[in-house]
């Protein structure tokens, strides 16, 4: 900001701060909604970040729609701009700096790559297919990969001597890895919310009478290797199976969730 001062550019920024602040109140608006509870609304350097607290209701269609309400403020700004445009009100070459600055904010969120709203995307999409733990612990993994792979460019660029240090896509390749890392390391815990969360998606099937997913599991099988084949979308029955292949037990996933928690309090 200091510097924006110095530079005279400091109106430039406020606008995009701006800009900022409307698509993260995009994301708070629908979230809340959709019945989430906003906790705030963050500024940082590299943008803005709606904290939204996750009590199990949030399905892969709500995050869907969560995360492309950002990017649609973006989109309804551009709109209203080129109204302002359309009837010659305004500085031409600021309404013009707005639409590209929303554009670029809106094109950005939309990468694939977590925490992203694209990313996010990305990743409710998969989680209607692959069970959730492996959605969390692979669209992690390939989002740090991306992440790496932005600050190798910028390093390379800058060792090819064509460029200077590209620091803007530096500083943002740091800060996607940093929270990407950050984020796979907090999995289990994320995935213990899931778990604990679960009678939610119990009384949703219930509601709408749609049948339970089976698992089938042999007796020895760890009940965290069962779990871990739970998908967010789904609800599901296990069945234990012994080695001739014949039924012994059919379990709702309550009872082996129920069993897992009881495993780590006796161990405790």
């Amino acid at each position: 900001m200091m510097a924006s001062l110095l530079t005279g550019n400091f109106i430039e920024l406020i606008t995009l701060f701006a800009i900022v602040f409307i698509h993260e109140c995009g994301h708070a608006a629908a979230a809340a909604l959709l019945g989430c509870r906003v906790l705030s609304i963050q500024m940082l350097p590299f943008g803005g970040v709606a904290v939204i607290e996750d009590a199990g209701n949030i399905t892969a269609r709500r995050e869907i729609i969560i995360a492309l309400a950002g990017p649609f403020q973006n989109m309804l700004m551009v709109g209203v701009v080129f109204l302002l445009k359309y009837g010659d009100l305004g500085d031409p070459l600021f309404l013009d700096y707005i639409i590209q600055g929303n554009l670029l904010i809106a094109l950005f969120n939309l990468l694939p790559v977590l925490p992203l709203d694209g990313g996010k995307i990305v990743q409710a999409l998969v989680s209607l297919a692959a069970p959730y733990y492996t959605t969390l612990m692979w669209t992690y993994r390939i989002s740090i990969l991306c992440s790496a792979g932005v600050i190798l460019v910028a390093v390379g660029r800058w060792f090819t001597g064509d460029y200077g240090l590209p620091l803007n896509i530096l500083l943002i390749g740091i800060f996607l890895f940093y929270s990407n890392v950050t984020d796979y390391r907090n999995i289990p815990y994320r995935f213990i919310r899931f778990l604990m969360n679960r009678d939610s998606a119990f009384n949703r099937h219930a509601a709408t009478g749609s049948l339970a997913q089976p698992i089938i599991s042999f007796p020895a099988k760890p009940l965290e290797t069962i779990l871990r084949l739970l998908k967010r979308e789904r609800y599901h029955m296990i069945y234990v199976m012994n080695r001739q292949g014949r039924i012994m037990a059919v379990l709702p996933e309550q009872r082996i969730i129920g069993s897992y928690f009881k495993q780590d309090t006796d161990k405790l």
